[in-house]
């Protein structure tokens, strides 16, 4: 393992997506820093009251990311270092055009505000590991340097595809600016909402009839170390963010005490959607190849070159989600192990 890098706080720093999980607890451990002299919040919508509390003396600047006034902020603040954490998924129903415009073009301005600002030097983009995609042709694990058989389309992993391409874009033109970009494994734990803690919050899980997906999680406290971690320690390049361990889908859906319910891969998304009777986002196209055959990232990078080493397993991930989070079992752990043990005892007694 390389020498982790020395201790580098930035002297002013600003965090797009305020309002998410992710963007406003990093503002709040950041504010914390006694090192950073100035942590400036940005986001088109107010984050909730405790969320605000929490940011202490962070500024908010409420605006569009989309518009020239980010160039503004990065100017007015001295701003020089930028964590673009902004593009989500979460925020509707559906990959609306809405949400693709603020992931894209939301971050094809970021980008040019931060090639424009002299004072600005590092990047750090919160991207995702959907933008491997997701098929039976895949590699047992990805790396960074991996292309993906199958890349994307269209959705969320498409947008990061091309967000991904406008901060490499920025590095070519400003060398001088170190760009990091993050790729998160699906995140889950007890506060964060996400496609994946909902789905497996279901009491019965539609799963894709015939296949064993393979999984690994991010716990979200992991999600917010690492991106805290990359904004305070200065390393180019791209690194793949997982917990160590992998999971089958069924272990979780069992493990959550729920029911699977086997369907073609055709009537997966729009099953789903009726279980959970739209109190949700339903799950998307470009997520049904995740859910019949999983993803699985390599994570040597994350702590060979970016220093990082998450705290939580994958199962550990998985263990606290289903302890601390919204889930509630239809079968308890206890009858899971009743029912185990009379399963071993009734094969011993075969042998």
């Amino acid at each position: 393992m390389s020498q982790t890098p020395a201790l580098s706080a930035p002297r002013s720093v600003l965090v797009t997506g305020a309002a998410t999980f992710l963007g406003g607890y990093l503002v709040a451990r950041l504010a914390e820093n006694p090192e950073i002299e100035r942590v400036v919040a940005v986001d088109s919508r107010v984050p909730n009251k405790t969320l605000l509390r929490r940011m202490g003396r962070a500024e908010f600047l409420r605006l569009d990311i989309r518009r020239p006034a980010i160039a503004k902020a990065l100017t007015s603040y001295d701003v020089d270092t930028v964590v673009h954490a902004a593009p989500s998924l979460m925020d509707a129903a559906a990959h609306s055009a809405a949400i693709k415009e603020l992931n894209v073009v939301g971050s094809m301005q970021v980008s040019a505000a931060c090639q424009r600002t002299p004072s600005v030097k590092r990047l750090i983009l919160r991207s995702t590991a959907m933008i491997y995609g997701a098929s039976s042709a895949d590699p047992a694990y990805f790396t960074e340097g991996t292309p993906a058989r199958r890349e994307p389309r269209r959705g969320y992993g498409r947008d990061m595809l091309d967000v991904e391409g406008y901060a490499r874009g920025l590095a070519r033109r400003r060398p001088d600016i170190d760009v990091t970009i993050l790729r998160p494994q699906a995140i889950l734990g007890p506060r964060i909402a996400t496609r994946m803690s909902s789905y497996l919050s279901m009491p019965l899980v539609p799963v894709v009839f015939g296949r064993a997906a393979r999984l690994q999680f991010l716990h979200e406290e992991d999600a917010l170390g690492a991106l805290e971690w990359a904004t305070l320690h200065p390393v180019r390049g791209t690194f793949n963010l997982a917990g160590d361990g992998v999971v089958t889908l069924a272990q979780a859906v069992h493990r959550a005490g729920h029911l699977q319910l086997p369907v073609p891969a055709t009537l997966l998304a729009p099953l789903a959607g009726v279980l959970k009777e739209g109190r949700v986002p339903s799950i998307r196209s470009d997520q049904e190849g995740f859910l019949a055959f999983g993803r699985v990232l390599d994570t040597t990078r994350m702590r060979s070159e970016l220093g990082f080493e998450p705290k939580y397993t994958t199962l550990e991930t998985l263990d606290d989600f289903i302890a601390r989070g919204p889930t509630e079992p239809v079968i308890s752990a206890q009858a899971w192990q009743s029912m185990e043990r009379r399963v071993v005892s009734a094969a011993t007694a075969l042998q």
